[in-house]
């Protein structure tokens, strides 16, 4: 099956499918108008031309029957008298015709002179050539009003389509987070000035991203006071399990405290990473060293595999919070073997279990949001995303095709030279 070629991208525009719009439009109607001034010109050329020769053949016919000799521009079947005017002649009748005479138009008369043709011709040949100036005169006027038109047109839909890309862009990129963006569109904020369509929805999207703004905050506000007013008493409620005698009710208040304090943690570091005010302390790190490292703290058995070590520029509290993250899902929700691999500047966790979900895959880690029957917050993957985005690294989401779930994690990587041309040390 043979594939459809597809258009290019740029004929989907607003300002192309105008172009081509007001082109034709514009073709259209000077085709028309053209045509009805041609029309009309020539018709009253022709006429004019039709009155004059009408007229000199009466004084001819009126000298031919007193017998006076006919002036040089009338004969009795002159040779190029067109056919059809011979024979209108000969059956008693009068008529006009415009022909070519010796290589110019011509504009011939005949009528009735004893069963022959009396014809008198006049000269066509300026008004032909009027005709002739003025179809091309019409044709230019066409071409120069089409392009003024379509040079407007283009001014006028640019600036409409310019606008429009501008909502669009300040869409994106609300939907990539940046919920400080905004249009702007001076139509909108001086309310006795008329609003187009354009700021229409320019005024609604920015009124919406400060009503999400507005409500997210509030959201982020109250995630944060509540860890904070958490923290103290669970800090009481941690100190006072350590006074319980030894036992199992014991554990079970500690580990559950532990839980709660860490998820209290979670939380502070998301509200920072919200409010974005997160500091680097950025450093040139050996990225092998660094997973290996992440690996043993993460305290589970997880294989680590250098196929080609790089320096990258990083945090490396940071980089090891992410992997850490990474590696507590992967044991967590996946299953074993979990494998981290260091491929230059890119450090991929995988585990063999079923896989990241769908709806992560789509819309990336969400809070709160784990499959049904799973335990956790959905905060480990949330903390991992934001920390990646604060120190510059990309976490992409996969599963693998012969299964597992496949974190990678894209770091900047770092090259610098000295005056003899060797790599600089790096950081440990």
């Amino acid at each position: 099956m043979r594939a459809v070629p597809r258009r290019p991208a740029w004929t989907a525009t607003l300002t192309w499918k105008a172009a081509v719009f007001i082109t034709l439009m514009c073709c259209a109607l000077a085709a028309l108008l053209g045509a009805l001034v041609h029309v009309s010109v020539t018709r009253q050329t022709v006429d004019t031309s039709r009155e004059k020769a009408l007229s000199r053949l009466e004084d001819v016919t009126r000298a031919y029957e007193a017998g006076e000799p006919l002036p040089p521009f009338a004969s009795v079947d002159p040779v190029g008298l067109p056919p059809s005017l011979r024979d209108l002649a000969a059956r008693g009748q009068r008529g006009t015709m415009v022909a070519d005479h010796r290589g110019r138009p011509t504009m011939w008369a005949a009528g009735p002179a004893d069963g022959r043709a009396l014809a008198v011709r006049v000269d066509y040949s300026l008004s032909a050539r009027t005709i002739s100036g003025l179809d091309q005169a019409i044709l230019g006027s066409s071409v120069l009003a089409i392009g003024a038109t379509l040079l407007v047109g283009w001014f006028a839909v640019t600036r409409v389509t310019r606008r429009l890309h501008l909502t669009a862009q300040v869409a994106r990129r609300i939907s990539a987070g940046d919920l400080d963006a905004r249009v702007n569109d001076p139509r909108t904020k001086d309310p006795t000035r008329p609003q187009d369509e354009v700021a229409t929805v320019s005024g609604a999207l920015d009124t919406m991203a400060s009503s999400l703004q507005g409500k997210l905050l509030s959201e982020q506000r109250f995630t944060a006071d509540v860890a904070h007013e958490l923290r103290t008493p669970l800090t009481g409620l941690s100190a006072a399990a350590e006074l319980l005698p030894p036992g199992r009710p014991s554990e079970l208040v500690r580990d559950r405290v532990r839980a709660m304090r860490a998820l209290t943690e979670d939380l502070l570091e998301i509200s920072r990473l919200d409010t974005r005010s997160e500091t680097v302390d950025l450093d040139v790190y050996a990225l092998g060293p660094l997973a290996e490292r992440a690996v043993r703290a993460a305290g589970a058995g997880a294989t680590v595999r250098v196929v080609r070590d790089a320096r990258v520029e990083t945090d490396r509290r940071r980089l090891e919070r992410v992997l850490g993250n990474l590696l507590a899902n992967a044991h967590k929700h996946g299953r074993d073997p979990v494998e981290v691999a260091v491929d230059g500047p890119v450090v991929t966790v995988r585990d063999h279990g079923e896989g990241y979900p769908a709806y992560l895959l789509e819309h990336g880690p969400q809070r709160f949001r784990t499959e049904s029957g799973s335990k956790g917050h959905g905060l480990g993957l949330t903390i991992a995303r934001g920390q990646a985005a604060v120190i510059g690294a990309e976490l992409v989401f996969a599963n693998a095709p012969d299964g597992g779930a496949v974190a990678r994690l894209t770091l900047p990587e770092y090259t610098d030279f000295d005056a003899d041309g060797e790599d600089a040390p790096a950081g440990t």
